[in-house]
């Protein structure tokens, strides 16, 4: 890239979420802030992660455990843990910041204007109930509404999401599903009220790829059916290309790099996301050793004093050790916290 196409480094995006690609954006997160406590005093597990997604548009939050993916979003549903603490950052949900929001308040908006599903149904579910019960109470929390009306909603959804003989199976306990039909309760259950956002963390989790596919291709239905925002979390880079519009890739507490999918998949611009492509199995490396990313991500009380990646990083230098490196806006909309950007030509998915 000449100099003249080189981006302004002291254009950083800082802690303002990029905007959505199109539509309303519904949910807007600035410069969240997540503490917990730690017998080393409070430690910083995410660090001023800022993003923003549109009604009727998928963003997925890829990175590894304990990159801060579901934590961040934790947060914004008010489901930290007593140990945790949000020193700064918004999340706006229509004008309401729901970090300010005490518990009772909270308890009126999830399950009806944002609502979650949860990585593993079985422990996510109450065993003592049946499922149509456990649905149908969402819609007598935040619709008012009768037990009949309530229960009439119940067997709608668990039939709107695929579950066959609905009417007779919303009477069944959660232990007499499969995993797959346990997962499309529990998107049932969050889609009962018709919610403006719904948060998906790793809910292909453990499921075979053809219920894997068979999950996706409903909440990708559903999404575009009812409008709503989709936040989905995960590791798997194949379901991403699958399902989402944008990407944010995460790492030690940060954004590292968001963009559309295509300019993540073919066109990354930061040596993390670089890694994660290349340790993904791809098309014509049969039998070939997977890549990896050598190294471990620091702990949250010993980060890095420059880029927090540049001890595993392939492509580092002095300068990427001297100071924290900045999120900084290369092209409209797509972001990348690296101070070689503009220098790299990095290899992105075959």
């Amino acid at each position: 890239m000449s100099s003249a196409a080189q981006p302004d480094l002291n254009a950083t995006v800082g802690d303002r979420a990029a905007p959505a690609a199109t539509g309303v954006v519904a949910l807007q997160v600035d410069g969240l802030v997540v503490e917990f406590a730690t017998d080393r005093g409070w430690a910083r597990v995410v660090d001023g992660v800022s993003y923003a997604v549109a009604s009727g548009e998928t963003l997925a939050i890829v990175g590894e455990s304990g990159s801060g993916k579901s934590v961040s979003n934790l947060a914004t549903m008010g489901l930290l843990a007593r140990s945790a603490r949000v020193p700064a950052g918004t999340a706006l949900l229509e004008g309401t910041d729901l970090l300010e929001l005490s518990q009772r308040q909270l308890e009126d908006v999830r399950g009806d204007r944002i609502a979650m599903i949860f990585q593993e149904p079985m422990t996510s579910l109450n065993p003592a109930f049946r499922v149509g019960d456990q649905i149908a109470e969402v819609v007598r929390k935040h619709r008012h509404a009768s037990r009949r009306d309530a229960w009439r909603r119940a067997v709608e959804v668990l039939d709107l999401v695929g579950i066959p003989r609905a009417a007779d199976r919303a009477r069944a306990y959660p232990h007499e599903f499969s995993g797959g039909m346990r997962q499309r309760v529990m998107i049932a259950m969050a889609l009962a009220c018709e919610p403006l956002v719904i948060i998906a963390d790793e809910p292909t989790t453990a499921l075979d790829v053809t219920i894997q596919a068979q999950v996706l291709d409903l909440l990708r239905a559903t999404r575009d059916e009812l409008g709503m925002a989709l936040l989905f979390i995960t590791h798997d880079l194949g379901v991403v290309a699958d399902v989402a519009d944008r990407v944010m890739v995460m790492y030690a507490g940060q954004a590292v790099e968001t963009g559309t999918v295509d300019e993540i998949f073919f066109h990354p611009m930061h040596p993390y996301t670089e890694g994660l492509l290349r340790s993904m199995p791809q098309v014509g490396t049969q039998g070939r050793t997977l890549a990896s990313i050598p190294g471990q991500p620091p702990a949250p009380w010993s980060m890095p004093g420059g880029c927090r990646f540049a001890p595993r990083c392939p492509y580092a230098i002095d300068a990427c050790r001297a100071a924290p490196v900045p999120l900084v806006e290369l092209t409209p909309g797509h972001q990348v916290r690296c101070v070689r950007a503009h220098e790299l030509t990095l290899r992105g998915a075959a």
